[in-house]
């Protein structure tokens, strides 16, 4: 008797908890269509990688400024030599001379591009954050070749291959009334729709800090507008193929990115990202970057323990600190 007693208190609660729940949900619209929207969250999180270095010119209006050194591509998307007296020419990282004459650049920004053009033809060396292990910044962390998307309700943390830069994204939050910049900048972001909206400001500009490997210069005032989607195969793969047109292939693996799984068939990651600086540039100018699967974890990168790896001549002039910074 006290056994089905017991079991018919607990269909009364269960019924009635059931009927509270609904009446509550009926009266709470938004949360209902929040909880909506969290299932349908594209899902970004993994390893993702492209075989070289740099970003794609955007299909159409102002582009970042290239190099006007090249040579012959050695390899295509899947990993096969190319005929030399037929391969396109494409940016090569062992001489950095920028196009100045891009009309995206302010006067005194044009003239610092020439200066750093005008050193490499004349063999000196120029610093840089990534030959000097100081964290690269935003957009010029876009041109390496693997990313790590960790996604959370709150937050996104995106992983990057070379020496440990990691960048921290709000989720669903305003920029503060008075930003504290960062190497990363504060970056926000939202949804909309199946895209993936990241809006950065307050990025700090240090000695070395510049918007690519060119020594195109940054301010203080630097906005920079993030948009990720998935997209299929067909165009993962096509978006690579026009990387290749303009970046030099790499592939990856060792300490330098990861490779890709070449057969994975899957959706790839697309990186539509646009740049307005006030103080350097004429006009906004955006890139793309497209991912697709990486094979294999990021490996470990520390720049600071080969002091000359990354610069030729002399030590890196790595951060250092004879008092805690924080």
């Amino acid at each position: 008797m006290h056994r089905q007693h017991d079991f018919a208190s607990l269909v009364i609660w269960a019924t009635a908890t059931v009927a509270l729940v609904q009446t509550a949900n009926s009266a709470e619209g938004p949360t209902s269509t929040a909880t909506q929207s969290a299932v349908s969250t594209p899902d970004f999180s993994g390893v993702w990688t492209k075989p070289y270095l740099g970003w794609e010119l955007p299909l159409s209006g102002p582009g970042p400024v290239t190099n006007k050194v090249r040579r012959r591509q050695a390899f295509d998307i899947d990993g096969r030599p190319l005929r030399a007296d037929t391969a396109p020419l494409v940016n090569t990282a062992s001489q950095l001379i920028g196009d100045h004459d891009n009309p995206i650049l302010k006067p005194a920004a044009a003239q610092e591009v020439k200066r750093r053009g005008d050193n490499e033809l004349h063999g000196t060396p120029n610093a840089s954050a990534r030959n000097q292990c100081w964290p690269e910044g935003v957009p010029a962390v876009f041109r390496d070749m693997t990313i790590q998307m960790i996604q959370q309700s709150d937050r996104i943390v995106i992983l990057y291959d070379y020496d440990h830069e990691v960048r921290r994204v709000r989720m669903n939050q305003q920029h503060p009334a008075q930003v504290t910049p960062l190497w990363y900048g504060d970056s926000v972001g939202h949804y909309e729709g199946d895209t993936l909206v990241i809006d950065t400001v307050g990025i700090k500009v240090g000695p070395f800090t510049m918007a690519d490997n060119l020594g195109t210069p940054q301010s203080a005032a630097m906005h920079v507008i993030e948009r990720y989607r998935l997209v299929d195969y067909a165009a993962a793969r096509e978006g690579q193929v026009r990387g290749l047109q303009e970046n030099f292939f790499i592939g990856g693996g060792g300490d330098v990115g990861v490779p890709l799984d070449r057969g994975y068939r899957g959706q790839g990651l697309q990186l539509q990202f646009t740049v307005e600086d006030d103080g350097v540039f004429t006009t906004p100018w955006s890139a793309i970057v497209t991912y697709r699967r990486a094979l294999g974890a990021i490996p470990e990168n520390a720049c600071a323990e080969n002091l000359r790896g990354t610069y030729v001549g002399k030590d890196s002039a790595i951060p250092r600190a004879s008092t805690p910074d924080f």
